[in-house]
């Protein structure tokens, strides 16, 4: 195996950008050896790391899990895929925010499984709604964010809303928490991101 460092499919060679305002991706770099792989996802001097730490998360989903719409006002969240591949769909609900009502879809995750799908780590800031959707046996979504949960921070509009222009899929195939059937706005006023 070629132990010179490789980038994986990152956005810079798709020539993908953000199209949502404050949403930064961060390509990430591989360094492949015989043992596998080293891939450093964030330092704290990454300029767009700048909201800090808070709290390191791990959640591991099945094939045709859909999590979504959460947001939130005071917490920006950092995802990197580690295992698998997740679609990642992200929509801007800010009114004052001058790319309001766009939307991002991509596959976030192993470009061994998945050509299509990028090794990054994605900066979701407040106000932006997020979801995603398992299209592997299963996937590992670590996911830092700014603050420590906070329960009256946790934005949900449901999976299925109208107010989102997307579509998971066909409902009897999905995987769908109740909590992602609800409709909770938070209660801290939010920071303009």
């Amino acid at each position: 195996m070629d132990s010179k460092p490789t980038s994986t499919h990152g956005l810079t060679d798709r020539k993908m950008d953000s199209k949502i305002n404050g949403v930064e991706i961060k390509e990430l770099l591989t360094h492949p050896d015989d043992r596998g792989f080293f891939r450093e996802i964030i330092r704290e001097t990454d300029p767009f790391f700048a909201a800090g730490f808070g709290q390191w998360s791990h959640s591991k989903m099945s094939l045709n899990t859909v999590k979504a719409w959460h947001f939130h006002h005071l917490q920006t969240d950092w995802w990197y895929l580690g295992l698998g591949v997740i679609t990642v769909a992200l929509y801007d609900n800010r009114e004052e925010s001058p790319t309001f009502g766009e939307k991002m879809v991509f596959k976030l995750g192993e470009t061994e499984l998945d050509p299509e799908a990028i090794s990054a780590v994605v900066k979701i800031p407040t106000g932006v709604l997020h979801g995603c959707k398992v299209l592997s046996p299963f996937a590992h979504l670590f996911y830092i964010t700014s603050h420590i949960y906070n329960p009256n921070d946790e934005g949900r509009l449901p999976f299925n809303t109208p107010e989102v222009p997307h579509n998971w899929g066909n409902e009897e195939d999905l995987i769908v928490s109740a909590k992602d059937r609800i409709t909770f706005i938070p209660t801290a006023e939010r920071i303009l991101s």
